[in-house]
C-alpha cells in the first residue's frame, strides 16, 4: 500500500529512521517525511530527478513549524512540485545551509571520507540540528566530548563480538578535522576567547601522531612475496610496488588502467578525487597480466571466488606469509606502504612527488618520513621493483 503522507496520523506512526519516508507525487518527483526523534514536527524533504545529471536533487523544506499539521502536506507538496518544474527546465535545486548537518552535507558531496565520519559522528548527533547562526564553542566541545566517549571498532568480523578499543589522539584528530573544514568552509572563525569561538572546541590534540616505525626492506618485502599464496600474491606484490593504500589498490577495476599508456587512474581514496599516475614498466607488466579475460568493470586484483580484496580477505594471507617468513609479527598490509614511501624518501624523490604518487599531502609526508636523510640520487620509483 502506497504511503500517504497527507494524513496526519499516519505521519505520526511512521518508524523514526535517517531516510526519509517517500510519497511520490510524479513521475520523478518525491516528497519525504523525516519524523523527529525528540518529538518534534519532523523534516520534510523534495528529491527531484534531474535527466541530464541522471541524479537526483534534494533539498531540505525544514519542519513546516508555523503551519498546523493538517496544512503541511499540501504546502510541501506544493513547494516539491515548483522544484520539480524548475529541475525540469534545466535548472538547478540549491540547498540553503542553515544548520551544521547542511554545512557538513554541502562539503562532503564530492568526499566520500568525510561522509563517512558524518555519518558515523554528526548526523545522528544534537550538534547536527544547531543553526549555524546560534553555533557556539560549548556546542562543539560537548560534540568533541561525546565523540571522543566513543569506543573506535578495531575488528569489524562478522562472526564474534567485536574488539573496541579506547579511540586514540590521532583518531580523535581526524574526526575533528573534517568538521573544522565543513564549518570552516560557511563561517568564519568566532572572537578567540568567546562562546562565538566555535573553533576553538575543534583545536587538534598535539604531538598525536605516531610515527610509524616498522619497516620492511626489499629482501623482507620479497622474501613476504614469495611465502605469499597463488591467489594473494599479485596483490601483494603491487602493495611492495606502489606506494598506495591498500583499500584504494583493492578498489581498482580493469578499467582504470591503460596498458599502453601505462597509466593508473585511483578513483576510491581518502582523498576522494580521481588521480592518474604513469607507472614504471615492472609495474605496467604486472598491472596488465590482471587485466586477462576481464570486463573493464571487473575487480583489477580478484580473488579466486571474483570478488575484489578488503581488509577483511587480506588479513590472514598476510598474517600467514609475516609468519612463513619470520618477519616481525605487526607487519601489515599498510607496512608495505609506510616501507616503499620511506624508500622513495630514502632515494631522494621530490617530497611532492611522492605525495602525488601515494595520495597525500607533502606536509604529511614531511611530518612522517622528514627526518630521513640519504645522500643518493635521484632514483624513480620502478627501481624500487622486487
Amino acid at each position: 500500500m502506497a504511503l500517504d503522507l497527507s494524513k496526519v496520523g499516519a505521519r505520526e506512526r511512521l518508524k523514526v529512521q535517517r531516510e526519509p519516508h517517500w510519497q511520490r507525487l510524479r513521475a520523478g518527483c518525491f516528497l519525504g517525511f523525516r519524523p523527529s526523534k525528540q518529538g518534534g514536527k519532523g523534516t520534510w524533504i523534495a528529491r527531484i530527478y534531474d535527466e541530464d545529471s541522471g541524479k537526483y536533487q534534494v533539498k531540505s523544506l525544514g519542519d513546516l513549524g508555523g503551519l498546523a499539521g493538517n496544512q503541511m502536506f499540501a504546502v510541501a507538496k506544493r513547494e516539491a512540485e515548483k522544484l520539480a518544474d524548475l529541475v525540469e527546465a534545466g535548472g538547478e535545486v540549491r540547498t540553503k545551509i542553515e544548520t551544521v548537518e547542511d554545512a557538513c552535507r554541502d562539503y562532503a558531496q564530492n568526499r566520500p571520507e568525510a561522509e563517512q565520519r558524518f555519518k558515523r559522528y554528526v548526523y545522528d548527533d544534537p550538534i547536527a540540528k544547531v543553526k549555524l547562526s546560534k553555533l557556539r564553542r560549548r556546542h562543539v566541545s560537548e560534540w568533541r566530548e561525546r565523540m571522543v566517549a566513543l569506543p573506535a571498532l578495531v575488528s569489524r568480523r562478522k562472526q564474534g563480538e567485536p574488539i573496541h578499543r579506547k579511540r586514540a589522539p590521532s583518531t580523535v584528530n581526524r574526526d575533528m578535522v573534517v568538521l573544522r573544514a565543513a564549518l570552516g568552509k560557511v563561517l568564519s572563525p568566532g572572537a578567540p576567547n568567546t562562546e562565538a569561538a566555535w573553533q576553538e572546541g575543534l583545536k587538534a590534540i598535539p604531538n598525536a601522531s605516531k610515527r610509524r616505525t616498522l619497516y620492511l626492506d626489499r629482501s623482507q618485502r620479497r622474501k613476504l612475496v614469495e611465502k605469499t599464496s597463488p591467489e594473494a600474491k599479485p596483490f601483494l606484490r603491487a602493495l611492495c610496488l606502489l606506494p598506495l593504500r591498500p583499500g584504494a589498490l583493492a578498489a581498482l577495476t580493469a578499467g582504470d588502467f591503460d596498458k599502453r599508456t601505462a597509466e593508473l587512474t585511483i578513483g576510491k581514496d581518502k582523498t576522494g578525487k580521481p588521480r592518474r599516475i604513469q607507472l614504471p614498466p615492472e609495474t605496467s607488466k604486472l598491472l596488465a597480466a590482471q587485466l586477462k579475460n576481464k570486463l573493464p568493470s571487473a575487480p583489477l586484483f580478484m580473488r579466486a571466488n571474483g570478488k575484489a580484496w578488503d581488509r577483511n580477505s587480506w588479513k590472514a594471507p598476510i598474517a600467514e606469509a609475516v609468519a612463513a617468513s619470520g618477519l616481525p609479527a605487526g607487519a601489515t598490509a599498510y607496512t608495505l606502504r609506510h616501507s616503499t614511501i620511506t624508500d622513495l624518501v630514502s632515494a631522494g624523490l621530490p617530497l611532492l612527488t611522492i605525495a602525488q604518487i601515494s595520495g597525500t599531502s607533502a606536509e604529511m609526508i614531511e611530518r612522517h618520513y622528514g627526518h630521513l636523510t640519504s645522500d643518493a640520487a635521484l632514483k624513480a620509483l620502478g627501481e624500487l621493483a622486487l
